[in-house]
């Protein structure tokens, strides 16, 4: 069987998993546990077989599924190395996902609806993926976020979880109008929605800026990126399973792959204003998980940071590195979200105060986590190390090789036929750069934290206790990528599918970003050794602007949504004075009129008898005339 056909067929087993399950009972357990596994296991071993067997070319030919006009939507596969190695992540996080999910919603009514609905989220990400037509493409993505909105709210009796489910819809619908006009202004422009033939086709300069620019807005949406990120860290209202799925292998990371995917599309202009939203995200992220106290809202934010450092190597021309980082983060995000479960499930809060001293309870959990947690921050030579490394390396050869910027980048992230329409601005990757550098320090404060006080001092919990296998098989499973991925992402087996070169390990750029993790990871040891019963964010200056995210949520609301809400007030009482009360009037203008005839229309019988009588005399005079004459 050839790759291409392996990855058209690639969506299918969790898709059709989807709908049996969305069928059943609504109680039922057994049957779509067997599904959900069973689906995600199938999905799996083609995404195996299609990374073993290697891609044959790009794109085939594909299935002609409709024609508007000229332009006609096929659905054919893109099996390059690069969809092969991200539909393994997806399809290895799926999985894990989807067997933890049995235990966890164990006395959950609605398993049955919610295992269906990870199914469908899961064939969505894979179409996105495999999908060589932009129209197939949109369906994943837009399915993905019909499939966000029913799993973040699926806990219905969370209070808060309705409205992070709506702005998660919300927020992201927003910028996919952006996303779908990009899409398209290129299908339209090239005469077809095929992207081989859209990435083939020579546009404007003004046209591919345009383009670019409306498509980020969709991964601005998708990927968490600022100003549109505040909907992830409100996500955390979901079940823990769905928060490992959505920041590890779907979602969020379908923004990253997007650009990746359509890299030459994207000007200096928009490499630009990429670099400017990456380093604001990266920043913002790090710095606000320094003073979360929600073991999720930390973790969460972390998400956030590390999808500004993967569309930071974007904008610098890393396309390699980038997709490197997405890889690797899908295998120690997920571990680190099921291993917050685990910790959640054995105490009953989210709360980093409600633990302490849970090495000794749960000590497969202590180690997974652990492994998560060093990947996180970048110790070598786990996965975090040698993926962030060649980030923070493309950046720097970006700003220091001055005009031949994006090229010397080019050269270190492999692009290999991927580099972009243009090179973005020196000043650009000078931002990217420094705001990586403070953030793999600001990274190592707070994942240092997030360790001590989770797992150290005194036990805060009555009963703590490791869960059940069917929960830590999937962390054992997702530590061992997390800890080898740094060594696996050295063979040029990984490098050669990703179109970059292998990366070097231990070079002199990886002093600078290893240095100043250590110095964040210290300084929060410090504090905390110093007080160990006490949080080191309390020394943070401004820690409740940044227990807040900076109000941004406040500002939002202040500058969009109530003028929103406003002009929408404004517009319900005109349309209900100006139209609705035109047409009211209109009834009751024509009311009064009949009325008034009907009034001119009565009267008494003799006065009515009067009248007939002398019409009748009118008439027969008349007529009479008109015979004598």
């Amino acid at each position: 069987m050839s790759t291409e056909v392996l990855a058209a067929a690639l969506p299918a087993a969790p898709f059709v998993a989807a709908l049996v399950g969305l069928l059943l009972p609504i109680r039922s357990r057994r049957l779509p546990a067997v599904l959900a596994v069973g689906s995600a296991s199938v999905a799996l071993a083609l995404a195996v077989t299609m990374v073993i067997i290697g891609p044959e070319n790009e794109a085939a030919q594909g299935l002609t599924i409709a024609e508007f006009g000229n332009l006609a939507v096929t659905y054919g596969a893109w099996a390059d190395g690069t969809a092969g190695l991200v539909a393994l992540a997806v399809g290895v996080v799926a999985l894990c996902v989807q067997v933890y999910s049995v235990a966890y919603l164990r006395d959950d009514e609605r398993y049955a609806p919610y295992a269906a609905q990870i199914s469908l989220f899961t064939s969505a990400m894979l179409l996105v993926v495999v999908a060589g037509d932009l129209i197939p493409l949109v369906i994943g993505w837009e399915i993905m976020g019909i499939c966000s909105y029913l799993l973040i709210g699926h806990d219905r009796t969370l209070p808060e979880a309705p409205g992070a489910a709506v702005k998660a819809f919300i927020v992201t619908r927003t910028g996919d109008v952006g996303f779908m006009l990009g899409v398209a202004i290129l299908g339209t422009q090239a005469g077809s929605f095929r992207i081989s033939e859209v990435l083939a086709h020579e546009y404007s300069a003004t046209t591919l800026t345009v383009a670019g620019v409306l498509l980020l807005g969709g991964v601005a949406g998708k990927s968490a990126q600022f100003p549109l990120h505040t909907w992830l860290p409100d996500a955390m209202a979901g079940p823990t399973p769905i928060s490992a799925l959505i920041h590890a292998a779907t979602m969020v990371a379908a923004g990253v792959y997007l650009v990746a995917r359509l890299y030459p599309i994207f000007t200096g202009t928009a490499l630009a204003v990429l670099a400017v939203s990456a380093s604001i995200t990266m920043l913002l992220g790090a710095a606000t998980a320094m003073a979360q106290q929600d073991v999720k809202k930390v973790l969460a934010w972390s998400t956030v940071s590390q999808l500004g450092y993967m569309t930071g190597a974007l904008a610098v021309g890393g396309r390699g590195p980038a997709l490197l980082h997405l890889l690797s983060h899908a295998g120690f995000k997920a571990l680190l979200f099921l291993c917050s479960g685990a910790l959640i499930h054995a105490v009953g809060s989210n709360l980093m105060t409600a633990m302490g001293g849970m090495r000794h309870a749960m000590p497969l959990t202590f180690i997974t986590m652990t492994i998560g947690l060093a990947a996180l921050v970048g110790v070598p030579p786990l996965a975090g190390f040698v993926s962030k490394d060649t980030i923070l390396a493309a950046a720097e050869h970006a700003a220091t090789a001055g005009s031949g910027g994006h090229e010397a980048a080019a050269a270190v992230a492999g692009a290999a036929g991927a580099v972009a329409a243009g090179s973005a601005p020196l000043w650009a990757a000078w931002l990217v750069w420094i705001a990586g550098l403070i953030t793999t320090a600001l990274t190592g404060w707070y994942a240092t934290r997030l360790w001590l006080r989770t797992f150290f001092g005194s036990s805060a919990a009555k009963h703590p206790h490791e869960p059940s296998w069917f929960m830590r098989g999937p962390l054992l499973v997702l530590a061992v990528p997390s800890a080898l991925f740094g060594l696996v992402a050295l063979a040029p087996f990984v490098a050669d599918r990703l179109g970059m070169e292998v990366p070097e390990p231990f070079a002199t750029e990886s002093l600078l970003p290893l240095g100043l993790a250590t110095c964040g990871s210290l300084l929060s040891w410090y504090l905390w050794h110093r007080a160990p019963e006490a949080d080191p964010a309390r020394v943070i200056p401004g820690r409740r602007a940044l227990e807040a995210a900076f109000g941004l949520d406040t500002v939002i609301d202040v500058l969009v949504v109530k003028p929103v809400y406003a002009i929408a007030r404004i517009v319900s009482r005109a349309d209900w004075v100006l139209v609705d009360g035109a047409v009211m009037g209109t009834g009751r203008g024509t009311g009064a009129l009949g009325a008034l005839l009907g009034r001119a229309h009565r009267a008494s019988l003799p006065r009515a008898a009067t009248a007939v009588l002398s019409g009748a005399l009118l008439i027969a005079v008349a007529i009479a005339v008109g015979v004598g004459q």
